[in-house]
């Protein structure tokens, strides 16, 4: 049983940072992360593939958040910088087992899913 964990989720003004880690049991993955806000559906917002050398992002977010991986530890971080009120969701991990170049983007593409963390942005 594949385990994510995504501690770093919080409460910040509008215009704050906050930095989310996601960590992978066991080998390594295609990464990416999702949100999901009240009353909305589940949403893409960044992926890392297998690989490690290509990101993508949500036009909402690109610019303003960033995609990493170290692979030595099977962790992926979201830098979110210059949040916005409407940034506000819980965040959701997920990885997929496929080896591959591309970032997988829909989220029918993952294997895995963690429990997710709250993200609040104040105005």
């Amino acid at each position: 049983q594949v385990q994510l964990v995504e501690p770093g989720g919080g409460l910040v003004q509008a215009g704050g940072s906050l930095r989310l880690s996601c960590a992978a049991s066991g080998r390594r993955y295609g990464m990416g992360w999702f949100r999901q806000a009240p009353g909305k559906e589940r949403e893409f917002v960044a992926a890392v593939s297998w690989s490690g050398g290509v990101t993508d992002y949500a036009d909402s977010v690109k610019g303003r958040f960033t995609i990493s991986r170290d692979n030595a530890n099977n962790t992926v971080y979201l830098q979110m910088d210059s949040l916005k009120p409407e940034d506000t969701a819980v965040y959701y991990c997920a990885a997929t087992y496929k080896i591959s170049t591309r970032p997988k983007l829909a989220s029918g593409e993952y294997d895995y899913w963690g429990q997710g963390t709250q993200v609040t942005v104040s105005s």
